[in-house]
């Protein structure tokens, strides 16, 4: 057995050597880095909320680490010195290691073997010693200044009912998200938006039947290519956007300080985005396409006819509809990255989707893709039009915030 055991931990290791050295000719120790925490965070199977935060933390430790050693950048959370000559790749290993170890330890084993892979790579001296020490020491400084951001409150959500009247027994995702501190905004509600449309209106009529013939589980209406689509962005963990901030992060010529702080703008704002938009879930509390569809006879609205027995074309999300999540994150991705590029070209943007079984898509401009997001939502049946809309408008918002707060160029 004890035999069995050593040989599982050396396979292991050979493994993510392997894994860690195979990667793009462009590739630096921060995008590397990027993809093996994504996995590692993935696999832990924490939920979407839980893991954009992790990440987050992961990587405004990477650059506050990656920055001491360069001083390439003013902007600092922290007050670091490294020592002189340190490694910049121990240093990035070594945040990585203890930031993930603190926030998924379920996964040490998997951390352990990608931390001594990359540390293998690195010859031993005075500057692997230094590297990992001031990697440490960010790490720690990260978590000491976050890890009381409110993620652990109690949920408290109270189900709308009258006694004695049966209700579904589940209770929806994360209410308590939005009480959580944020990173750039000034608090959660900043940039809460306006009311959902009236029920009465042209403009809910518009949005109901669009999600009603697309968003249909069987739709007649839904071309392939939408189907395509929609089953795409059903993946909801953050290494879908990673990889489209990885095709930017990988362009020759890139130095690597210069990545870590662009993982840490792209990954702030995205956690950012979701208390935002968590915070404006639960204040309007917007009944979903299922719930309004099956109920389309009591909105007052003539042009909105009932469908019993509609359904989505994917699971509804459990938490309310008004705005839509995958919206306001794409919107602060994307908002980030076209600030980090300026004038510059824009390369081919490429993801992959777990969700669609390993599924890829590229587009050429960065609107094209924050674009497809809404109309995903609507293909899936479980978000409107207005609501993307909307998320990506208080994305926007929020992206800015960090390409300000980051002083993003492209240079």
């Amino acid at each position: 057995m004890e035999y069995r055991i050593k040989c599982q931990r050396i396979v292991l290791l050979i493994t993510a050597v392997w894994v860690f050295t195979i990667s793009s000719a462009h590739a630096d120790a921060v995008t590397e880095w990027n993809q093996r925490a994504g996995d590692i965070v993935v696999n832990a199977n924490i939920g979407p909320l839980p893991a954009e935060r992790a990440l987050a933390m992961v990587h405004a430790a990477v650059y506050e680490a990656t920055n001491a050693i360069t001083q390439r950048y003013p902007v600092s959370d922290l007050k670091l010195e490294a020592a002189s000559g340190a490694s910049v790749e121990a240093a990035v290993a070594a945040a990585n290691h203890a930031a993930l170890s603190k926030l998924v330890p379920a996964q040490q084993a998997a951390i352990n073997s990608v931390y001594q892979a990359a540390l293998a790579a690195i010859a031993d001296g005075p500057a692997k010693t230094g590297g990992i020490a001031i990697g440490e020491k960010a790490a720690a400084a990260i978590l000491a200044l976050r890890i009381e951001d409110g993620a652990a409150g109690l949920e408290t959500y109270r189900p709308p009912t009258s006694a004695g009247t049966y209700i579904p027994t589940v209770i929806p995702e994360a209410p308590q998200w939005a009480q959580r501190k944020p990173w750039l905004m000034s608090n959660p509600a900043q940039f809460r938006p306006t009311p959902p449309p009236e029920l009465g209106s042209e403009l809910w009529a518009r949005d109901y039947n669009e999600v009603k013939a697309l968003g249909r589980k069987d739709s007649q209406q839904r071309t392939s290519g939408q189907t395509e689509i929609a089953r795409f962005w059903e993946e909801v963990m953050p290494p879908i956007y990673h990889g489209i901030v990885r095709s930017v992060a990988n362009v020759p010529g890139r130095e690597i300080t210069q990545n870590a702080r662009l993982f840490a703008a792209v990954t702030q704002a995205s956690d950012d985005a979701l208390i935002a938009v968590f915070d404006a879930k639960y204040h309007y509390g917007f009944w979903r396409p299922v719930t309004a569809i099956r109920n389309g006879d009591i909105d007052g609205n003539d042009a909105t006819e009932r469908d019993p027995s509609w359904i989505p074309f994917i699971d509804t999300p459990m938490h309310p509809e008004y705005p839509c999540a995958h919206c306001i994150v794409s919107a602060a991705v994307g908002t980030v990255l076209q600030a980090e590029i300026g004038t510059g070209a824009t390369p081919l943007l490429t993801t992959t989707s777990n969700a669609a079984g390993g599924a890829v898509r590229s587009w050429v401009k960065i609107d094209d893709f924050m674009q497809e997001v809404i109309n995903a939502r609507i293909y899936d049946g479980v978000h409107y039009r207005n609501s993307g809309m909307t998320g990506a408008a208080m994305g926007k918002q929020i992206g800015n915030l960090a390409a300000r707060k980051y002083q993003l160029t492209s240079k």
